[in-house]
């Protein structure tokens, strides 16, 4: 299916874009690219929301499309000082829990330099993890709440070892959960093997997967999804 094409009433698309960005549009044709980092192919697309987090450059741009409507960072104008979200777009609410990050060289560290975006639509609870360099806290936890679909890194040392991301994994207990920074088969396999006995495992052919409330899997499930750029032919 074509980006362009609509969604199904409550109902929510999710397409992997690349790396650790992901399309989430919905039945209203609200649109929202996460850890956007200024290019999204060669498709004349600009969404109405972009969050992004700055743990490296492949996660954010400094030049946001002056078009794009709510363009949401992950840290705040200060050092250390984090920074709160809560976009209410009626069909969408898009909020945040601050999170710390290591410098590029890992010898420092900035308190609520990342953020994990949550997408509350179409009665679905939507998490990005970001770029996540510790597992979080029990109050981290809490403010997350419920979460059906969580996008997780599993690159296996970059942002999180495979072993804390696959505990913090059976501890958000989402119903879908979308792999993303992996480079190669190596370490996804490695977190497909660690997590086959509690989760199903779907290794897709396509970039994107529409979910709704009612068909979410019956047991937690790990969706592979291919990435794809936009491309203007898709319309």
């Amino acid at each position: 299916a074509s980006y362009r094409a609509p969604v199904p009433e409550q109902s929510v698309r999710i397409r992997y874009v690349a790396h650790a960005s992901f399309l989430i549009q919905t039945s209203g044709g609200l649109s929202t690219v996460t850890d956007f980092t200024g290019y999204l192919g060669n498709a004349d697309f600009i969404p109405d929301v972009v969050t992004m987090n700055h743990a490296h450059s492949t996660h954010w741009t400094a030049f946001p499309d002056p078009e794009i409507p709510h363009v949401l960072p992950g840290w705040g104008e200060t050092f250390g000082e984090g920074i709160e979200h809560h976009l209410d777009l009626g069909e969408m609410l898009v909020r945040n829990v601050s999170t710390d990050i290591r410098s590029s060289f890992g010898s420092e560290v900035e308190p609520k330099g990342n953020s994990i975006f949550v997408f509350e639509v179409a009665g679905l609870c939507i998490g990005h993890l970001g770029h996540l360099h510790h597992e979080p806290s029990d109050d981290q936890y809490a403010a997350l709440g419920r979460v059906d679909v969580v996008m997780a890194a599993v690159d296996g040392g970059l942002t999180l070892d495979l072993v804390t991301m696959m505990q913090v994994m059976r501890r958000l207990k989402a119903s879908v959960v979308l792999p993303m920074h992996w480079f190669g088969d190596g370490t996804l396999g490695a977190f497909l093997r660690g997590m086959e006995a509690e989760f199903d495992v779907v290794v897709s052919e396509d970039s994107e997967v529409t979910l709704s409330l009612a068909t979410l899997p019956a047991r937690p499930t790990i969706m592979v999804l291919q990435p794809a750029y936009l491309r203007e032919e898709e319309e």
